[in-house]
């Protein structure tokens, strides 16, 4: 059971809250695994969606995914309202990650968040992308989600081996340890570039 423990400090007074703030990596390959599937499926199988087109979709999904994982990191993760209710959303939503980088169960979205934040999102591609194309696209969103999720994970916990694996844990310890307001992407290091947040 994950308690408050001094790597894992506890956030909310109650005891069942402050359980549900922890999350194992665990869950969102198995949450989000099966979801990216059903959707893919459903295109393809139920709807006629061709595979190829369907695959093509589901990269169109998953780059929008690492922008979209840009902007929110950039735009709202990093937003601090005025006030004392401004101080403890920010320190709910994104401040607490940066405050105990190395809390394991505090790295993936909780259940609660995510699987909302799913469902969101598919009900904006249902209008953007349109009632058809929405199932292959948000398959490949999902999976950008969760590849972005895993990464995270990894970079804070392991040395990856990789050169490229390397520059991105590099990237995001920076972005901790020497500047909040550059280095939002985690997944990739692509929208840094485009939108000039390299840091210095």
């Amino acid at each position: 059971m994950m308690r408050a423990t001094p790597d894992s400090p506890r956030m909310f007074e109650s005891d069942l809250v402050d359980f549900f703030s922890r999350t194992h990596p665990a869950v969102v390959p198995a949450l989000f695994v099966p979801a990216a599937l059903a959707l893919f499926w459903y295109g393809v199988a139920h709807l006629g969606i061709g595979v190829l087109f369907s695959l093509a979709l589901g990269v169109g999904g998953f780059v929008v995914w690492t922008l979209t994982e840009y902007w929110l990191h950039r735009l709202f993760f990093h937003w601090q309202p005025g006030g004392a209710w401004g101080d403890r959303m920010h320190f709910l939503v994104h401040g607490v990650h940066h405050k105990w980088p190395k809390d394991k169960y505090r790295l993936v979205m909780p259940p609660a968040v995510s699987i909302s934040l799913f469902f969101a999102f598919l009900a904006l591609f249902y209008l953007v992308v349109g009632p058809r194309l929405v199932w292959p696209f948000h398959a490949g969103f999902v999976l950008g989600y969760m590849s972005y999720d895993m990464t995270h994970y990894y970079i804070h916990h392991y040395n990856p081996r990789s050169e490229y694996g390397l520059r991105l844990k590099k990237n995001h310890m920076l972005h901790h340890f020497k500047d909040h307001g550059s280095r939002f992407g985690v997944s990739n290091m692509v929208w840094d570039r485009v939108f000039g947040t390299t840091g210095r």
